[in-house]
């Protein structure tokens, strides 16, 4: 089994989704793996990645707003050191996800007709996201 890891740093753009299929692609292809699998990690506890809808931008907006009235800006929070938009993104972060994991088949993500990647940025202000990708497989 042959392994391939990579750190990309991804610009977000302040409390957004920021697509990210075609980076994660193309370190596939970098890779040389032919069938095996796509371990995603961010290294962040106010980030999260998703797959989701990659076709229409309207359901995007649509968990952007369930989340927003989920997990409000204003509430009572303890942890604001980091200001009062730190605490709601660290519990956005817990409800989804940190890594995601995808087959590999004949050198390409085995992802759905609909599916994309994204960072999802719970922070207000723009930042700069590492994301650890690792490829195993022949």
């Amino acid at each position: 089994m042959n392994h391939y890891q990579q750190t990309l740093r991804i610009q977000t753009t302040g409390k957004s989704l920021t697509r990210i299929t075609r980076q994660i692609e193309t370190t596939v292809s970098d890779a040389g793996i032919e069938m095996g699998l796509c371990t995603l990690f961010l290294r962040h506890t106010s980030a999260s990645l998703v797959i989701q809808e990659n076709a229409d931008p309207d359901v995007l907006v649509d968990l952007e707003n369930f989340f927003a009235k989920l997990v409000p800006e204003s509430g009572y929070y303890i942890h604001s050191a980091e200001g009062p938009d730190d605490m709601p993104a660290h519990i956005r972060t817990a409800l989804t996800h940190t890594s995601e994991q995808i087959p590999i088949a004949r050198g390409r993500l085995v992802l759905g007709t609909w599916q994309g990647i994204y960072i999802w940025e719970h922070r207000q202000r723009r930042h700069h996201r590492e994301l650890v990708v690792h490829i195993s497989g022949n």
